[in-house]
């Protein structure tokens, strides 16, 4: 839980003001020698830092693992963990295990053909090689032990072992153990031989340093989700979670049908409309796994991998892929006669309604944008992929009749509904929900005008918006009030979500329109980039507030409208929760009267007893507020809105977990019921208070 930063006004840069120039003449040498002294004395030699080995790493973590946080901390586990998925992909892995110790640290093990230990050329191990120096591994092409990875630069387990306080490395290969120990990335030891082997494979242990991170706790949700993700992937690899402290965290992930068990699992709360389309290709060294499936919900969900690395930004295998779905599937049904001659061909955006799909690559170096490899930008990708899925459509639809009408009639029903939507969107502007400022007359707008400063309380009920605008600074604080639990998008069609009052208000407040697709390419358009398309009529640039807090009351009903709201800004606002704008408010659940004057509040009954043990008078009174409306606006304002005091939690979005949020959503908010109720079984045991949880 975090205060939110205050924003302050930064100082205009005095080096972007233009000032006057001066023409300098040197009239003597003297001069010439008296001003190149001043130069060498502001700066010299001495000012040149070198750092040596993994220093750097230390000095900088971000440019290596993305930031010095609980991001870093993770990406540490994960750049181990993909040594050992390479020696999966290589042919020599089936098992790694990952252990979360008692002491903080956690152990990474697989049976794979373990690291080199003997002497490189440089003159030290190649395991201390590997280990201490940037840059240095199997992975650079013609000389290398891997012709496919996920790492390509050398710098994964080096960085681990530098943002560690200490790491272990254990290898087993040519019938002997051996093991390295180094301290914050320099070896402590030589490379010793401390037993025989059983068989092969690598074991790193490590404990991340609190000196140079400021997130040293390992989030075991993380951990497994990463592991899932890669079972999914590797039919063939097993690979097994304990967590020493919480054994019921214990969980072995092994999937022997790969990515078609992953479509089931993604759609287990929608009706499907056809048994996962899977098909395999190799050409020119790429290898191409696509698994698809349609479902009767409207949202479309593209998970884009290449040598185990999530793409959540996409990339070229997804624009091959995009294109190949909506040339085959236009080719086949005006073959068959199902689109008139005069009628349109559908769009990208009409195929993919529905759809659930998985594209899995390997290939050898590959190019991403960045060193997170969040998106792959290899040029030739696009066109085999396009070519390889569109070969493998192709034949399944001509294989398949009856599913293929159902596909094409799917993708009929998005062409009209799309077209209702563009409609529906138009209308939201012109509503008689607003007023003659074009703002919902619910709205109570702040005075300001920067969106920086400026903050959005949506909240639940109008008698909390009565508390709410008595409590807000009208500068800075605007408050919205919403009228009972706006419409599950997950179950309805856009068009109809935008007939609904409350989700109209809702976009025109914040002012930055809805994220949906209106077929540019009717138009004779170029179409966006597969990420962008589905921002097209969404600008963040117009968003009126950098602040959107939902603060609905502490209990069952609360939660029910909060995850109804993360719904539809997760579906139709996405761009709002990767910028950080989406929070979360925490009003109290207990307020403790000590005697006439002092109160104090409590956000859940472990707070409220901790509270009272530190009273010193034994006269007080315990209330349980049963809403924001029970609140007045004085205690509103102390405890939930004034950002000295308040609590709130920021929705974030992390790309690297699009499938752990894809399946959140749609087991709590999809059509069926047996998945939602086998969720709250499964962790029912983990609630301590109904009415208050996060």
């Amino acid at each position: 839980m975090a205060t939110p930063e205050k924003f302050d006004e930064q100082p205009e840069d005095d080096m972007g003001q233009q000032g006057s120039e001066e023409e300098v003449h040197f009239e003597s040498e003297e001069a010439t020698e008296s001003i190149a002294k001043k130069v060498e004395g502001d700066y010299t030699a001495e000012n040149i830092q070198v750092l040596e080995g993994l220093e750097a790493v230390r000095h900088r973590p971000g440019m290596y693992v993305g930031d010095n946080g609980k991001k870093g901390l993770h990406h540490m586990f994960r750049e181990v963990l993909d040594n050992g998925v390479d020696e999966t992909l290589a042919g020599y892995c089936d098992r790694i295990d990952v252990v979360l110790h008692e002491d903080g640290s956690m152990s990474v093990e697989d049976n794979g053909r373990g690291i080199p230990v003997d002497m490189h050329e440089k003159g030290v191990s190649a395991l201390q090689i590997v280990m201490t120096t940037l840059h240095a591994g199997g992975k650079f092409g013609d000389g290398g032990g891997y012709k496919v990875s996920g790492g390509l630069h050398g710098v994964g387990v080096s960085c681990t072992n530098a943002l560690s306080s200490w790491m272990e490395t254990t290898i087993q290969r040519d019938g002997k153990v051996y093991r390295q120990r180094y301290e914050q990335g320099i070896p402590v030891t030589e490379v010793e031989v401390v037993g025989k082997a059983k068989g092969t494979g690598t074991r790193q242990h490590w404990l991340p340093d609190g000196d140079v991170l400021t997130a040293t706790v390992y989030d075991s949700t993380i951990v497994k989700a990463r592991l899932r993700e890669v079972a999914y992937l590797n039919p063939g690899l097993t690979l097994t979670f304990a967590n020493i402290k919480v054994p019921e965290e214990d969980e072995t992930f092994h999937y022997e049908r790969g990515i078609v068990q992953l479509i089931e699992d993604l759609n287990e709360a929608y009706e499907p409309i056809n048994e996962p389309i899977y098909f395999h290709r190799v050409r020119e060294g790429m290898e191409v796994e696509v698994a698809i499936q349609y479902q009767t919900a409207y949202n479309t969900t593209i998970l884009a991998y290449s040598n185990n690395i999530h793409q959540p930004d996409g990339g070229t295998h997804v624009s091959g892929f995009m294109t190949a779905m909506t040339r085959v599937i236009n080719q086949y049904a005006r073959k068959m006669n199902l689109i008139k001659e005069k009628e349109k061909n559908f769009t990208s955006d009409d195929v993919l309604e529905g759809l659930t799909a998985v594209i899995a690559l390997k290939l050898e170096n590959p190019s991403y944008n960045s060193q997170d490899k969040v998106k792959l930008v290899t040029p030739e990708v696009q066109g085999l992929t396009n070519s390889l899925v569109g070969d493998g459509l192709q034949t399944y639809l001509e294989e398949n009749p009856k599913v293929a009408k159902r596909i094409v009639d799917k993708a009929m029903i998005a062409q009209r509904a799309r077209e209702e939507a563009r409609k529906a969107a138009e209308a939201v502007k012109r509503s008689n929900a607003m007023d003659s400022f074009g703002l919902p007359g619910k709205l109570s707008d702040c005075v300001s005008r920067d969106p920086q400063l400026c903050e959005l309380f949506i909240v639940e009920g109008e008698s909390a918006g009565g508390s709410a605008k008595g409590a807000r600074d009208r500068v800075t604080q605007a408050v919205l009030p919403l009228r009972g639990k706006i419409l599950n998008v997950e179950r309805a069609r856009l068009d109809k979500a935008l007939e609904n009052e409350e989700i109209k208000n809702l976009i025109a407040a914040l002012g930055a329109g809805i994220a949906i697709n209106t077929g540019r390419e009717e138009q004779g358009e170029e179409p966006l980039d597969e990420k962008k398309n589905g921002h097209q009529h969404f600008d963040l640039e117009k968003l009126r507030y950098h602040k959107i807090i939902i603060m609905t009351d502490a209990d069952v009903d609360g939660e029910h409208i909060r995850t109804l709201l993360l719904t539809f800004f997760y579906r139709y606002m996405k761009p709002l929760i990767e910028a950080g704008y989406v929070y979360l408010a925490q009003p109290p659940l207990y307020v403790i009267k000590e005697g006439n004057t002092t109160r104090h509040y409590a956000m859940d009954a472990e707070e409220r007893d901790r509270i009272i043990s530190g009273l010193k008078r034994r006269n007080h009174e315990v209330t349980r507020f049963k809403g924001l409306g029970e609140m007045n606006a004085e205690e509103l304002e102390v405890t939930t809105m004034n950002p000295e005091n308040r609590r709130l939690v920021k929705v974030e979005f992390d790309g690297e977990r699009d499938l752990q949020v894809e399946m959140m959503f749609s087991r709590l908010m999809g059509d069926k019921v047996e998945p939602r109720r086998e969720f709250i079984e499964r962790h029912a045991k983990e609630v301590t208070d109904l009415d208050w949880h996060y």
